[in-house]
C-alpha cells in the first residue's frame, strides 16, 4: 500500500493519473467515495476551481485531502486556510499524519512551524496579507478555503475575498455546508483565474436527518434519548455559562453504566486536571458527560473530543462553536433555543447558523440517521406541562394560567422551526475594507502601485457605492503616509516606501515596531528619575502587554474586583453613596505606564501613521499575576474566571511568544529572563504549547491510529530556572498574605505552621510587612537544593530593616513534578 504522497508524486501532472492515484489510495484505506466527493476530485484533477457546497457529513475534508495531493503531485505549493487557530492546528496535525511532518507547515499569526513546506496551514488573514504583499507572484499554486461562509463575516470577510482577487495563478477549493447562491463568485473566479469553476452542491446527506420539536424540559428529553439509544447527544447552548449549568444539572441523571465508567477511567489514565474547572470536568466526564466551549483550556477541549471519538461520552453540553470544523461524532443535536444574543441584540437564528449546527447530527458509517431536536421556549414548555397536568378536566383547564414570554424575549414556535428547516442559507454578502497596513503591503509589492490599488478598490465583489468609499479611504491613507514621509512619489510617478518592513509585517503583532521604540524609553538600571515604575523587567512586560488584543473577560473581572475593593474602602472612609458611584466610574482595570505609553504612541504615530490601524491597549495580566505571586489556578480563582480558562491561557501564551519574539537581546536582563522562563513554563504546565505538540506529534497516536488523551507536559522540575521562580513566587505569596494578615488563607496553605501565633508575635514588634520590589528580591529568598527536597528560607522585609524574621519551607520535588507547580510546605515562621 503506497502513501498518498508517493502516489501523487508518481502521477505527476497527468490529470487522469492524479485522479486514479487518489481513488486507489482511498480504496486502499477502505473509503468508498460519495458521488459529490468523486465529482469534486475529478474537477480538481482536471485543474478546475471547485466550490463544494455539500451538507455537513458528506466528507469535505477528504476532498481537501485530494486537492492537496493533486497540488503536490504537480509540484505545486498548496495553502489550507480556516477562520480559527484551533481548526488550523487540528488540520495541521491531520495532514502531518497523511503527508509527513516535513511536508506540512503552519502559520497562525503568533506561531510558525515549517513555514516553507509544500503544504501550509494558516488562518485566512495570513494568506490575505501574503496576497497583498506579493500579488500574482506569490508562491501559491492552490488554495483550500474551509468554512468559506466567513466570506460574509462583517469584520473578517475581507480576508476571504482578497485571495480570490489577487491570486490569479492559484486553483481554488472553497468549502462550506451553508453558502447560498454562489453564481457571482463562480463567474468572477473563472474570469480571474482562467479556470472553469465548478459548483458541486445539492448532494444528499449520506445520513438523513430527522427533525422534532419538543415541549418538554431538557432533562426529560435527554433521558428519553438515552433510553432510546439516540446517543451521543450534543446539547447546544448560546452561552458558556448555560452549557456548564446544563452539564451539572444532567449529572443527577444516570448517564452511564458501571462498565462504561470503568472504560472512561481507563482512557483518562493519568490525565492531569489541574484547575478548579478541571476538577469539575473530571467529575462530569467520569459520569459520561462532556463540556465543550471556546473558554475551556485547549487540552480540556481536546480531551472531550478524544473521549467522544472513542464513543465514551453519551452527552456533551456546549456552545454552537462545535459547528466550526471540529471532528466530534454526534448522533443527536439538541438545540435549546432558536434565538441568541449576537453581541448587540437578541435575534432568531438565521438559516445558515441553524443548518451549521443541525448538520453535526448523524455519523457516516455509524448512524442510519441523525436527530435534530429543538426545545420550545421555556414558557411554552411550562404551559404545555400545566395543560397536560389538568388533563381533560374542564375546571382544571379553566384554572390554568398561561405564562407569557419574558419582556424583550425573542420567541420562536413550531412553525418558525419548520420554516427554518426548509429555508436555504442566506446569500453571502461580500465584505471589504482598506487599512494603512493593507496599503503599505501593496506598495511594498512594487510595480504599478496606483494600478494595483485602483484594481483592488474598483475590481472587487463590493457594490459600486462601497467601491467609491474604499477608493476615498485609500486616497486618505495615501496622503497621510506621504505627509509622514513614509512613502515617496518619484518624478517618474513611482510610489515607493521609505521604511524597511519586517518580513512578518501585519502578520504577527502589528504594534511590535512601536513596542521596540517604547522599550528604548526605559532604563534597565532603574535609575532615579527614569521613565517607568522603577521595575524595568515588569515595565518591559507592560509595554508588550499594551500591544496585545484585550482579553475582555479578564479585564472586566479585574475592573469588577477593583471596584469592589474601592467600595469597601470608601464605605470605611464614610463617603456617601452618590459620591461613591461617581468615583467608581473612574476605576477601571489596571493600566501600568498608561500615560507614558499613550504619549509614546502619539509620537510614534506622527511619523508612522499606519500604526493607528491598531489600537494601543495598556493592561496588566501577566504583570498582575506576577506581582500577586499567583499560580494560574490561583489567578483564575481570584478573578472568578473558571469559564474562561482557555482565554486566560491563550492570552498568557500570546504574551510569552510576543515577549520572546519582540524584545531584542540588548534589552533583556536576568530578571526579565526569569519572568519569561516562569511564564513559558507556567503555560506549558497548564497546556503544552504548539511547538511541544508538534515535536511530540508521533507519540500522539495509539497503535491502531486512534487519538489518545493529551500527554502530560515535561516535568516542571526539569526547567530549573522557571521552577526557581515558581518557588520564590510561592514563598512571596505567603509574605503578601501575611502582610494582609490573612490568617485563614495562610492556614489553608500551611495548616501546621501556626501562622496566627507567628503573626501575633511579629506584629508585636513591627507595624507592617513590606511587599515592594525590594521585598521580593532573590537575595531575600535563599534556596538550598537537595535531590528530593529543596529547603527555602524567605526573609521578611520589615520596616526597621532588621531582617530577623524568616519563613522556612520544604519543596517536595516529586509532588511538584506530579502537580506541575511548586508544592511546598512551610515548616516554621521564626524570629532569629
Amino acid at each position: 500500500m503506497s502513501s498518498l504522497l508517493e502516489a501523487a508524486q508518481s502521477a505527476g501532472d497527468d490529470a487522469d493519473a492524479l485522479y486514479d492515484a487518489f481513488l486507489e489510495w482511498a480504496t486502499d484505506q477502505g473509503i468508498s467515495l460519495y458521488p459529490a466527493q468523486d465529482e469534486a476530485a475529478m474537477e480538481l484533477a482536471a485543474g478546475n476551481n471547485v466550490i463544494l457546497a455539500t451538507p455537513t457529513g458528506t466528507g469535505k475534508s477528504l476532498v481537501a485531502l485530494a486537492a492537496h495531493a493533486i497540488a503536490i503531485g504537480r509540484g505545486g505549493r498548496t495553502y489550507y486556510t480556516a477562520p480559527i487557530k484551533a481548526l488550523v492546528s487540528e488540520k495541521f496535525f491531520s495532514l502531518v499524519e497523511t503527508f509527513g511532518a516535513e511536508n506540512v507547515g503552519m502559520v497562525t499569526g503568533d506561531s510558525s512551524v515549517n513555514s516553507d513546506a509544500p503544504i501550509v496551514c494558516c488562518t485566512a488573514e495570513i494568506l490575505a496579507n501574503l496576497a497583498l504583499r506579493e500579488g500574482e507572484d506569490a508562491d501559491v499554486d492552490q488554495v483550500v478555503m474551509d468554512e468559506f461562509h466567513y466570506y460574509g463575516d462583517r469584520d473578517r470577510g475581507w480576508a476571504w475575498q482578497i485571495p480570490l482577487l489577487l491570486l490569479p495563478r492559484a486553483q481554488f477549493l472553497l468549502m462550506s455546508a451553508t453558502l447560498g447562491d454562489t453564481t457571482d463568485i463562480q463567474d468572477d473566479l473563472t474570469r480571474r483565474t482562467g479556470r472553469t469553476t465548478s459548483l458541486v452542491a445539492g448532494a444528499e446527506r449520506p445520513v438523513p436527518l430527522h427533525f422534532s420539536y419538543e415541549k418538554k424540559p431538557a432533562h426529560e428529553v435527554v433521558e428519553e434519548l438515552l433510553q432510546d439509544r439516540e446517543v451521543p447527544v450534543y446539547v447546544v447552548h448560546f452561552s458558556q455559562a448555560a452549557a456548564m449549568e446544563r452539564a451539572q444539572a444532567l449529572a443527577s441523571i444516570n448517564i452511564t453504566t458501571r462498565e462504561q465508567r470503568d472504560e472512561i477511567a481507563a482512557a483518562l489514565g493519568d490525565f492531569r486536571f489541574t484547575t478548579n474547572f478541571g476538577k469539575t470536568l473530571s467529575r462530569l466526564v467520569r459520569a459520561g458527560i462532556g463540556v465543550h466551549h471556546a473558554g475551556m483550556l485547549p487540552r480540556y477541549r481536546r480531551l472531550v473530543e478524544t473521549l467522544a471519538q472513542k464513543g465514551l461520552l453519551r452527552v456533551i453540553c456546549g456552545t454552537d462553536t462545535l459547528g466550526v470544523g471540529i471532528n466530534v461524532p454526534i448522533r443527536t443535536v439538541l438545540i435549546t433555543e432558536l434565538s441568541k444574543y449576537d453581541g448587540s441584540r437578541m435575534r432568531r437564528l438565521g438559516a445558515r447558523e441553524f443548518h451549521q449546527i443541525a448538520g453535526r447530527a448523524g455519523r457516516a458509517g455509524y448512524d442510519p440517521y441523525g436527530n435534530v431536536v429543538v426545545l420550545a421556549p421555556e414558557h411554552e414548555i411550562e404551559n404545555a406541562q400545566a395543560l397536560a397536568k389538568a388533563g381533560d378536566d374542564p375546571k382544571k383547564l379553566k384554572k390554568v394560567k398561561k405564562k407569557q414570554a419574558p419582556k424583550g424575549f425573542v420567541s420562536w414556535s413550531e412553525q418558525s422551526f419548520e420554516n427554518i428547516i426548509a429555508a436555504e442559507p442566506e446569500a453571502l454578502s461580500p465584505r471589504m475594507q482598506m487599512t494603512s497596513a493593507m496599503l503599505i503591503n501593496i506598495i511594498a509589492r512594487g510595480g504599478d502601485v496606483f494600478e494595483n490599488v485602483r484594481s483592488l478598490v474598483f475590481d472587487n465583489h463590493q457594490p459600486k457605492k462601497e467601491q467609491y468609499a474604499l477608493a476615498r479611504r485609500a486616497l486618505a491613507i495615501f496622503r497621510t503616509l506621504r505627509d509622514a514621509e513614509l512613502i515617496e512619489v518619484t518624478p517618474a510617478g513611482e510610489i515607493r516606501l521609505f521604511l524597511d518592513l519586517q518580513p512578518n509585517f501585519a502578520l504577527n503583532q502589528p504594534l511590535s515596531p512601536f513596542a521596540l521604540a517604547a522599550l528604548e524609553l526605559l532604563d534597565p538600571e532603574d535609575g532615579e528619575g527614569g521613565a517607568g515604575t522603577g521595575h524595568y523587567a515588569l515595565d518591559v512586560v507592560s509595554v508588550i502587554e499594551s500591544t496585545l488584543d484585550d482579553p475582555r473577560q479578564i479585564l472586566s473581572q479585574q475592573q469588577f474586583k477593583a471596584r469592589g475593593e474601592a467600595v469597601g474602602a470608601m464605605k470605611r472612609d464614610g463617603i456617601e453613596y452618590d459620591e461613591r458611584m461617581e468615583l467608581l466610574e473612574a476605576i477601571t482595570h489596571p493600566k501600568p505606564l498608561e500615560e507614558l505609553l499613550t504619549q509614546a504612541y502619539e509620537t510614534f504615530a506622527s511619523s508612522q501613521p499606519w500604526i493607528r490601524d491598531f489600537a494601543l491597549a495598556p493592561k496588566s495580566v501577566v504583570r498582575d499575576m506576577y506581582e500577586r505571586a499567583m499560580s494560574f489556578a490561583e489567578f483564575v480563582q481570584w478573578y472568578q474566571l473558571g469559564r474562561s480558562e482557555g482565554l486566560v491561557l491563550r492570552y498568557l501564551s500570546d504574551a510569552y511568544r510576543t515577549i520572546r519574539q519582540t524584545v531584542p537581546p540588548e534589552a533583556r536582563t536576568p530578571e526579565l529572563d526569569d519572568i519569561v522562563e516562569w511564564l513559558g513554563e507556567m503555560v506549558r504546565q497548564v497546556d503544552s504549547s504548539l511547538v511541544d505538540e508538534w515535536e511530540t506529534l508521533m507519540a500522539g497516536l495509539d497503535d491502531d491510529g486512534t487519538p489518545v488523551v493529551p500527554p502530560a507536559p515535561p516535568s516542571v522540575v526539569m526547567n530549573k530556572r522557571a521552577f526557581t521562580v515558581l518557588v520564590r513566587n510561592a514563598m512571596f505569596r505567603r509574605v503578601q498574605l501575611a502582610a494582609l494578615e490573612n490568617d485563614d488563607e495562610l492556614e489553608q496553605l500551611d495548616p501546621d505552621a501556626d501562622w496566627p501565633g507567628a503573626l501575633d508575635d511579629y506584629y508585636d514588634e513591627h507595624e507592617d510587612i513590606l511587599t515592594g520590589a525590594a521585598a521580593r528580591s532573590p537575595q531575600l529568598c535563599e534556596i538550598t537544593e537537595g535531590r528530593d527536597v529543596w529547603r527555602v528560607e524567605q526573609t521578611i522585609d520589615d520596616p526597621a530593616g532588621n531582617h530577623d524574621w524568616r519563613i522556612r519551607a520544604e519543596v517536595d520535588l516529586e509532588a511538584s513534578a506530579d502537580e506541575g507547580e511548586a508544592v511546598l510546605r512551610v515548616t516554621e515562621v521564626v524570629r532569629l
